[in-house]
């Protein structure tokens, strides 16, 4: 397993992964309304547009195939981390979010977590901080990491 910078290469399997994912664990919990945004925000259209955006994306590849993708906007918001289905629960997504750590620019980390990863979340060391919101079908539980920059 090997995590790395994200390459342009990369953007049909990274989509996949998202998409793949996100369908399995998140979508049936969603409304259509929902479904249909993530399909856009995680089109290769929708990265290639955010590429030139300020942000880090570091991808989990093995053989060749990406397992899982994270991606950083701003320094300081975790705005994608997907692990494929076969690959979740194996430490993929904490190495992924532990070798994003190096790109922050902040000492808070935040997240809209989808409602099925608060877990994961928290078993990263993030906690909650506010309410179950939504926007475009999407539904997120703001959290944060505070970090030791010092």
């Amino acid at each position: 397993m090997i995590i790395r910078k994200f390459e342009d290469r990369d953007l049909a399997q990274v989509s996949s992964v998202c998409l793949n994912s996100f369908m399995k664990s998140v979508a049936p919990s969603l409304s259509d309304v929902g479904i249909s945004t993530f399909h856009k925000i995680s089109s290769v259209d929708s990265f290639t547009a955010r590429l030139k955006e300020n942000i880090d994306i570091l991808v989990c590849e093995e053989n060749e195939n990406i397992e899982g993708v994270i991606e950083l906007k701003d320094g300081r918001h975790i705005s994608m981390l997907f692990v494929s289905p076969k690959h979740q629960k194996q430490g993929v997504g904490r190495s992924l979010l532990s070798s994003i750590m190096s790109f922050t620019t902040s000492d808070t980390i935040t997240v809209s977590a989808s409602l099925t990863s608060i877990n994961a979340y928290l078993s990263f060391g993030f906690v909650l901080s506010g309410g179950i919101s939504e926007a475009s079908g999407l539904r997120f539980q703001p959290m944060k990491l505070e970090l030791n920059k010092g």
